[in-house]
């Protein structure tokens, strides 16, 4: 950051996120235990897996990913049948 300032590594995240076939929303720099905040859209899973993989494997970069739902996706979930049994309950409580 001391070097290539904010605006270079918003271009290298901006780069790889449209390499596949991505976006970003927005970028944010704080204090804290992370330095870097940013939301991109990818087109699935498989695009956010290689994203982090290439920047991870630089060894200088640590991403950690949180998939965000919208109220809607949440509705068709919420909705789905499924079936589930905690731990120590029979199937028939």
């Amino acid at each position: 950051m001391l070097t290539e300032g904010g605006s270079s590594r918003r271009a290298a995240i901006e780069k790889l996120a449209t390499s596949l076939g991505g976006n970003v929303e927005c970028i944010y720099y704080a204090f804290g235990e992370y330095d870097v905040y940013f939301i991109i859209n990818v087109p699935d899973r498989t695009a956010m897996a290689s994203f982090s993989l290439k920047a991870s494997a630089t060894g200088l970069v640590k991403v950690k990913c949180t998939a965000l739902l919208t109220p809607e996706e949440i509705d068709d979930a919420v909705k789905r049948t499924s079936e589930y049994r905690a731990p120590g309950q029979s199937w028939f409580q």
